[in-house]
């Protein structure tokens, strides 16, 4: 199969959509796919207002029109609620051409963050996009009640995975590399993520715990933390963008991850962290429960400086086995049953 992904977010961009679907590919692709991706790379950009990170396409249907007509796809999968993503949801309807698309973030819940706009005026604009796709696809059971609360339809599940050849613990499970580098007091807190408001990193910041916090990631509020935050009062240490091998490192030498997020469908972080041999300290939301559902590798609460020390206890091995039973070969079966292949009528129009 011809497949086209269109999507908002692609590289540059560091976050769990661009993993999810670079490890989706990878899977595809072994099978004898092939996958073209549309991402604003091939368009005129302007920053996204509030996160400069994120490139937002200028006026794309008509280039977009040129590139499907020069990629004759099988079948369509609009990843992304952006401006390519309603470009291309326009050109299938006119085209008569059926799509999928995914719900990968809580954008509701983020835009009511920054500008305090209620919830269900977004739902209301995001039902209507992904009610035109033959099958919307979300990554658990709560995500699914949730959305069919707010009128959504034909959802349909997938399975996530972790790639286990880049999230590993170190040899013997081996924490050392931390105090050869950063050389920080132990226990070691870590938490991995866009440094945004929608990530709620201040209640991690200022949870008072022993030894040392440490976060990894870049985004729009990087410099301001560091600023708000100085790590002689705050002993919160920021590394900014990490590449996969050194921030793997990073992470499987910490102690305990703490994930305090509670706009996230899922949450790759916490997987990619138990396939590191760390345990996760979370609060009871839609993401921590479709990564450590009813698991001993991690610990949900309300109080989640408790939490945080008290997965302390736990061991890697504990935390390799939850991560193994998260596989792209099962995401790729469940994404593959989700795609709408053109008819050769529909395919010609």
């Amino acid at each position: 199969m011809h497949l086209v992904l269109v999507t908002d977010a692609w590289e540059p961009q560091v976050n769990g959509v661009v993993r999810n679907y670079k490890c989706l590919i990878k899977v595809l692709e072994k099978r004898g796919h092939t996958v073209r991706v549309i991402s604003p790379l091939e368009f005129k950009t302007i920053p996204c207002p509030t996160y400069p990170e994120i490139s937002l396409s200028l006026f794309p249907k008509a280039r977009l029109k040129k590139l499907l007509d020069a990629e004759k796809p099988d079948a369509i999968h609009i990843a992304t609620e952006g401006p390519l993503g309603w470009a291309a949801r326009a050109i299938c309807l006119e085209r008569k051409w059926p799509f999928s698309t995914c719900y990968h973030s809580k954008f509701p819940e983020y835009i009511h963050e920054r500008c305090g706009l209620p919830v269900g005026v977004s739902y209301g604009v995001l039902r209507k996009f992904h009610g035109a796709a033959e099958r919307t696809i979300v990554t658990n059971r709560d995500l699914e009640a949730e959305l069919d609360s707010w009128g959504f339809k034909n959802l349909a599940l997938r399975r996530m995975g972790v790639d286990q050849d880049i999230f590993k613990p170190m040899k013997n499970f081996d924490k050392n590399f931390l105090d050869h580098t950063l050389k920080l007091p132990r226990p070691i807190f870590v938490c991995h993520g866009r440094i945004a408001t929608e990530k709620n990193l201040k209640q991690f910041i200022e949870m008072v715990l022993p030894g040392s916090k440490l976060v990894i990631g870049p985004g729009p509020l990087l410099e301001k933390f560091r600023k708000k935050y100085p790590v002689e009062k705050f002993n919160t240490h920021f590394t900014g963008y990490l590449p996969d091998e050194e921030m793997v490192k990073y992470i499987a030498s910490a102690d305990a991850f703490v994930f305090p997020s509670v706009t996230e469908t899922f949450g790759f972080v916490q997987l990619e962290a138990l396939a590191c041999g760390v345990p996760v300290a979370a609060l009871p939301v839609t993401g921590p429960k479709a990564v450590l559902g009813d698991s001993l590798a991690g610990i949900m609460s309300d109080n989640l400086q408790q939490a945080a020390l008290d997965v302390l206890k736990i061991k890697p091995e504990v935390c390799l086995e939850r991560a193994k039973k998260f596989s792209w070969e099962d995401g790729a079966d469940d994404f593959l049953k989700c795609l709408r292949p053109f008819s050769k009528s529909a395919k010609s129009a």
